[in-house]
């Protein structure tokens, strides 16, 4: 529980605006909250609503020409102000540390982690290097890294997805700040990760007494370790106060609304609650539905199959390596995928998932086994047969960042795959189902006009989605396609998927780490443990009945949005 001493961060009618060639955007408008010594605020809101803004303001990190218009931010009594660039240099890392989204951000691959703690500490502490060496070893011990006194040695590239973000908490928690900003730092992680992650920052707060503000669209992690929950819509906070209270009983229209559309592990949903009329997609649904997607003559019988699939990555000699070298990813696989079904594909970082994706995309050859395709087998398949398939297969990445072509406006991005295709005879005629597919992932007309650096990450992950389906694909793979999204966006993403499975006999496989998303999208469940599979069942039977104790332990750890957070 938080203390009752002065606030560590007082914030008052704060502004911040941005300039522009069209007039002055003001991304946030009188702003104003208090943090103090232990506590955790949460602040949630759809992209766009300011969140990360407020965040940037704190550290004064905000991109030119964004400034702080009004209003005014204390730290501890001293007021920041982030004109002042020494002083702000001076301010961030030592009294005030940011756990950033990517923790491959935040960590220099060049430098082991050693190096990194160890300078960042004697940067901020007058200390010896062994000195610092030992504080380095006992913050990483802080965070829960086996065996620190030989991993602080390690390289970042030789770290799991969830021992990165322990290290980078370890870096923001150094120099002993009086105030932690974490924005978004569970959104990429399992659940079993995400969990420690989340119980390791709380056990921090009390413990050290630093007060944290935690940036997420996730419910589920406000739910699990805020104290207090802002709720921000288009710049402004609509609603304040105790967590459990917002949660169970929202004030205002906005904040009952994003709620409404949290995904619920304990029933599946026939579609989400999304506020506003039905989007009208009916040309890009029309023309999906005049390629050759719609076989429910054939719904299901098996569309795409794995057989015998290993996967092995290293061993002893680069050119003659046998399956027992080396790394082995996949063991044995055998699965197949109905047509018209979402299959699901959860599992731990690790656990083999994403590896198999590419195997099914065609994108990475197994190292034993094979990977059939409406009957055929796809590596051995002539070039014209596997050109098809290409088309016929579509993948949605789980970076949408690195998967959008910089240099190409939207428009050409989506239109791109018609025209490659040979689906329209050019740009201008792909032109009407282009801006209907952005329509159906939530964007408007003027998106097709900008470049990816334009968008947020969830917006680029809908052009993503948009792009997947401009090939009218039979077979789509999700690899965590909702993890970047806002809970009301997620919700017409995974309402626009049920559409196009149930009107196209679409075949998807769906894989993420959200398991109350699996729920409500998936027909099938495949659990993936190690590399093995070790159980595949409805996903109804799965939730109510897991068969295997991994399962059984996965299912434990969903975060319930309703249960009160007992106070420390």
């Amino acid at each position: 529980m938080a203390s009752s001493h002065p606030p560590v961060l007082s914030i008052r009618g704060l502004c911040v605006d941005f300039p522009g060639r069209h007039g002055t955007f003001q991304a946030v408008r009188n702003v104003g909250f208090d943090v103090k010594p232990g506590e955790i605020l949460g602040i949630v809101g759809e992209s766009g609503a300011g969140k990360s803004t407020v965040g940037a303001a704190i550290t004064g990190l905000l991109q030119p020409p964004g400034h702080i218009s009004a209003g005014e931010i204390r730290l501890s009594g001293d007021v920041i102000d982030a004109r002042n660039l020494k002083a702000m240099q001076a301010l961030r890392g030592k009294r005030i540390s940011t756990i950033f989204q990517d923790p491959l951000t935040s960590l220099n691959p060049l430098f082991t982690i050693e190096r990194q703690l160890v300078d960042t500490i004697r940067t901020h502490r007058p200390m010896s290097r062994a000195a610092a060496r030992i504080e380095a070893v006992r913050q990483l011990e802080t965070v829960g890294i086996p065996e620190p006194e030989r991993r602080v040695k390690n390289w970042p590239h030789e770290f799991s997805g969830g021992m990165r973000q322990r290290a980078v908490i370890a870096l923001a928690l150094c120099s002993e700040p009086e105030l932690i900003i974490a924005d978004e730092p569970t959104t990429a992680l399992d659940v079993s990760v995400q969990a420690q992650i989340l119980d390791l920052i709380r056990t921090l707060a009390q413990q050290r007494q630093v007060a944290v503000i935690l940036i997420t669209h996730d419910m589920g992690a406000i739910a699990q370790v805020t104290d207090r929950v802002a709720v921000m819509r288009s710049g402004e906070i609509v609603e304040l106060g105790d967590t459990q209270t917002v949660l169970n009983q929202p004030q205002h229209d906005y904040s009952r609304a994003l709620i409404s559309v949290v995904p619920r592990a304990d029933v599946k949903l026939d579609r989400f609650p999304v506020a506003g009329a039905p989007k009208n997609i009916d040309v890009a649904m029309q023309w999906l539905l005049e390629g050759e997607n719609n076989r429910s003559s054939t719904s299901g019988k098996t569309l795409v199959e794995l057989r015998h699939v290993e996967q092995v990555y290293g061993g002893k000699s680069f050119f003659f390596r046998s399956a027992s070298d080396g790394f082995k990813a996949l063991h044995d696989i055998n699965l197949d995928v109905r047509n018209g079904e979402v299959m699901g594909l959860v599992g731990e970082s690790g656990s083999g998932k994403s590896t198999m994706a590419r195997i099914f995309a065609g994108l990475t050859r197994p190292s034993q086994g094979q990977m059939l395709f409406a009957g055929q087998d796809v590596f051995a398949a002539p070039f014209a047969a596997r050109q098809q398939i290409r088309r016929d297969t579509q993948m949605v990445f789980q970076d949408p960042y690195s998967s959008l072509n910089s240099q190409m406006r939207v428009g050409d991005i989506i239109a791109e795959p018609m025209v490659h295709y040979g689906l329209v005879a050019d740009r201008r005629q792909a032109e009407p189902v282009m801006l209907e597919l952005l329509n159906a992932v939530g964007l408007d007309a003027t998106a097709a006009r900008r470049y990816p650096h334009a968008f947020s990450g969830g917006q680029r992950q809908r052009i993503s989605i948009a792009r997947a389906l401009a090939s009218r694909p039979r077979f789509l793979i999700c690899d965590e396609p909702t993890s970047a999204l806002d809970v009301s966006i997620q919700a017409q993403i995974l309402n626009l998927l049920k559409d196009l499975q149930a009107k196209l006999s679409l075949t998807i496989l769906f894989i993420s780490h959200d398991l109350p998303v699996v729920r409500q999208i998936c027909d099938r469940i495949t659990v993936l443990q190690r590399g093995r599979i070790c159980e595949v069942s409805p996903t109804d039977s799965l939730f109510d009945a897991p068969q295997h104790t991994y399962t059984a332990n996965l299912l434990a750890m969903i975060p319930d949005m309703h249960a009160h957070r007992a106070s420390a």
